[in-house]
């Protein structure tokens, strides 16, 4: 099967690699910074980064044909084990329900500047 990149407008990689790969139903992302929609900019703020995770995810997966249903595991790197809390709310708001939620993994590695949260994503994508 042929591979794909997935290049989303307004987020992009100072180096020359994707937002995603897909091949067949498999969907990898590269990392997802909290930068603010269309620019380079982080937020200060903990829980603004992780909304603008999401939101990332959301256009990458979209871009892909893929949706949050398809999600089977993300990886959170997180500069204090603490942010797991802030990870939470969006988390289950994105995956509501206890008995279908991907798999996660939060991993304590020091950030890039002024981010203290970024993730990839795993996906499985049937259609």
């Amino acid at each position: 099967m042929p591979r794909r990149s997935i290049d989303v407008e307004g987020f992009g990689h100072e180096n020359p690699i994707p937002a995603a790969s897909r091949i067949g139903p498999l969907l990898v992302t590269s990392v997802i910074a909290p930068f603010d929609p269309g620019t380079r900019n982080v937020p200060a703020d903990p829980e603004a980064q992780v909304r603008n995770l999401f939101t990332h995810m959301g256009t990458i997966l979209a871009e892909a044909g893929a949706g949050f249903g398809d999600v089977a595991k993300i990886t959170f790197f997180v500069d204090d084990l603490a942010l797991r809390s802030v990870i939470n709310g969006p988390w289950t708001e994105h995956f509501p329900d206890p008995g279908s939620r991907p798999a996660r993994h939060t991993q304590l590695a020091p950030g890039a500047g002024d981010a203290v949260v970024r993730c990839d994503v795993l996906a499985y994508v049937e259609r």
